[in-house]
Formats: structure tokens, sequence, C-alpha cells
């Protein structure tokens, strides 16, 4: 069984622009969250997968030079982006990733792959009942069934990726899986300038290579002004790009 990580990433963002290719210590948030991916153990090969603008050439030289492999594809339909991915290479599993989220724990990605291979389900996530801090969630989804909601997704789905999934529940085997203890109330990805300082500091404070969640929340629980400078922060809505 073949398992391909795909990490979506693009330079333009409403809130921070190029910050998939901010430093974090010796490392961009894109390298990171690549890195942790192949750390899970679980991925055969990651992809990135970034757009044809020319605003992204620069990601296509970052993946170059931390010797993962790119595909380019359409802005805003990034489901079509992940299966053009499929189309070039070979997988039985797709565990999806954003280029926003460096500190994912390479550990609670294998947990969760062990589970939904067990149950053999058509997707898992961790975002259905969330109890993980934002920026940790893991996903991941048969390719056939990827695949197959090609004829059905239109809209913002299309831009999300697996969003029809979840809220079509009824037509898919789906796994919503919980974590405890709730740790929802902490945001660890990087989307403004605020998570950019949060995530900074727990960077300054752990190194380069990705840190249990555990061993970050235990250390935020001493720093509660960290914890207090994105709290304010709200996530988009689904209906939002």
């Amino acid at each position: 069984m073949t398992t391909l990580g795909i990490v979506q990433a693009r330079m333009d963002s409403s809130r921070l622009p190029g910050k998939v290719l901010l430093k974090l210590g010796e490392r961009t948030v894109l390298e990171r969250c690549v890195r942790g991916a192949q750390l899970s153990g679980v991925v055969d090969e990651v992809v990135v997968a970034t757009t044809v603008e020319e605003t992204d050439d620069v990601i296509v030289e970052e993946c170059a030079r931390i010797g993962v492999s790119c595909h380019r594809g359409p802005v805003d339909d990034v489901l079509a982006r992940f299966l053009g991915v499929l189309d070039e290479y070979d997988s039985d599993i797709v565990l999806r990733f954003t280029a926003d989220n460096p500190l994912i724990d390479p550990a609670l990605i294998a947990r969760a792959y062990r589970v939904f291979v067990a149950a053999g389900a058509d997707y898992l996530t961790t975002s259905i009942a969330h109890t993980l801090p934002r920026g940790m969630d893991v996903e991941m989804v048969r390719t056939p069934v990827l695949r197959s909601i090609d004829a059905l997704a239109t809209d913002h789905h299309r831009v999300h990726v697996t969003s029809y999934l979840y809220t079509h529940a009824d037509d898919f085997d789906v796994i919503g899986l919980t974590l405890q203890p709730d740790r929802s109330h902490l945001r660890l990805t990087v989307d403004t300038e605020d998570d950019w300082k949060v995530v900074s500091a727990i960077v300054d404070q752990f190194g380069d290579e990705p840190v249990p969640l555990r061993e970050v929340t235990t250390w935020l629980a001493s720093r509660p002004d960290l914890v207090e400078l994105n709290a304010h922060v709200l996530q988009k809505a689904l209906v939002q790009a």
C-alpha cells in the first residue's frame, strides 16, 4: 500500500503574504511542514502542490533546495491541483497537509494513520470534533475516494479539497478522530503576524526538529502571554478561500 503526502502551498495570503517561505530557525515554514510529514514514517513520498502563478516560482525553487517533488496546478481549484499530483504519482492513500502548519507532530500523524488503516475507512480527520490545537490537525483519504469527488465537489469544496467528504458523511465511511485532552483553544498555525510571533517563540525554545505536541503544550502552559497573543484570531469559515 503506497501512501502519498501532499502539501498545498502558495505565496499569496490575505493575512500574511509569503508566510510559507518565512524562516523559523534554520528552516522555512514549508520545509518544517515537509519534514514533519516525512518523519512520521508512514508517508512513502511527499509532494508539494503549488500553483502555476509566477509568484509561486520561488516555491518551486525551495522544493528543489530541500529535495522534495513539486507539482503546479490551478490557483483556486485546489482539488484539481491534488488530482494532478495523483496523475503523476501512484498512491493508495493520500495525507493532506497545508504549508502554514510548521509544527505538525510526526507521532500524531503516525497514530492517526494506524487508526485509519486498521478501520479501513474512506476518510479520517481530526478536525470534525476539534480537540487539537489549530495547525496540528491530520487528515487522510483513500485515493479512489478523493478521485470520486471530482465529479461532485463544487465551489468552496474545490478550494478546501476534502470538505465535500465530511459534509456528506452519509455517503462515505468517515472517521472523526479526537485526542484528549482538549487543546483546541491553542493556535499553532501561521496565518497572521501574531500567529507568527507565537510559533517563532516555540521554535526559539525547542529548535529546528519537530517536537511532540505534549512538550509544546506543557511549555505553553507556563507562557500564558504567548497563548493570549493570538487567541483573538478567528479562523476563516469553510466557505472562505
